[in-house]
This record gives structure tokens, sequence and C-alpha cells, in this order.
């Protein structure tokens, strides 16, 4: 089998997460089954929703205490980044034990810049990844070393933006 390919969504525009749910969906519906987690994001999404239905699609529970890293206390940074830790264990075992077509690592590039999740643990995960395994890595700014291991580069640019204007994130659109 052929090893699966490495997307990075990136950018300071709005679509990561929706371009890396479409990817899911996409698989799911050939057939595919696909593994999801989101790191820095609480399981509120309204997306988690439909995704819950699908039984082709696995949902991974995240940090139930998540809040904006800047917010948190150093106490705060070191659960969630044990947390994070243990998380990342969890998923390279499932993958190597369970067939999956594809891996969705939503903000993980996040999580990496915000010293929440090791880089280099994560790209020896994706250089070790099971063959067949496609992943997709979703969050702004990646590093030289992520973007080097990747085979499909999106970099999705904000023109303009509502928040921009002060019109926070809508229910059904943004969240």
């Amino acid at each position: 089998m052929k090893k699966g390919l490495l997307h990075v969504y990136c950018g300071d525009g709005k679509g990561k997460t929706t371009c890396a749910i479409g990817l899911a969906v996409r698989c799911a519906g050939a057939g595919g089954k696909v593994l999801l987690f989101q790191f820095l994001k609480r399981d509120t999404s309204s997306e988690r929703k439909s995704l819950e239905k699908m039984n082709s699609i696995v949902l991974m529970l995240g940090y139930e205490k998540m809040k904006f890293t800047f917010k948190m206390t150093e106490t705060e940074k070191q659960d969630a980044i044990t947390f994070y830790k243990r998380k990342m264990q969890e998923i390279q075992q499932k993958v190597e034990e369970e067939e999956y077509d594809l891996l969705i690592l939503d903000e993980a590039i996040g999580a990496v810049n915000a010293g929440m999740l090791e880089e280099n643990e994560l790209c020896t995960f994706l250089e070790n990844r099971p063959n067949g395994l496609e992943v997709v890595l979703t969050g702004r700014d990646p590093s030289n070393r992520i973007l080097d291991l990747a085979d499909y580069i999106s970099n999705i640019q904000k023109i303009r933006h509502p928040f921009d204007k002060g019109i926070p994130a809508r229910r059904m659109i943004e969240m």
C-alpha cells in the first residue's frame, strides 16, 4: 500500500477547519474511516453534531478546560500540555491498532505554536505513520519543517472578515 499524503491547511483566512471537515465527509462518503481530533478547541462546535451522526467518522474528545492560551495560568498550561501529550499517544495507538484512511489533527499547528504540542513529536509521528494513512493538519504559521513534510499546502488568505468590523463569530457560520 502507498504511503498516505500530508495535507496542510494554513493561513490567516477563515476556512481551514471547514476544508478539513469537507475532506472528512468526502472520505467517509467514499467508504473510508476517519479519525478527527481538535486541538485548542472545546467539543462544542456545530460541525461535531453532524459528524457524530456519521458512523465512519470517529471524533476524539478534546480538552474540556480549554480556553485561550494567553488567558491560562502556568498550571493550566502544564495541565493542557500533559493532556495533549497523552492524546497524541492515544492517537498514535489508535491509528496503529485500527485501520483509518484519514486522520485530521485540527489546529495541530496552532498547538505547536502555542507550546501545547512538541513539534518534534508531531513530525516524528508524521514521518512514521502507518502506510496509507492520509493526514490533515490545520493552523496558522506552520514551520518550515512541517511544510517540508507536506504533500499538499493550501494557504487560506484573509482578504476581508466581518470580525474586522466588530462582528463576532456567528452560530452556523463560524461556530
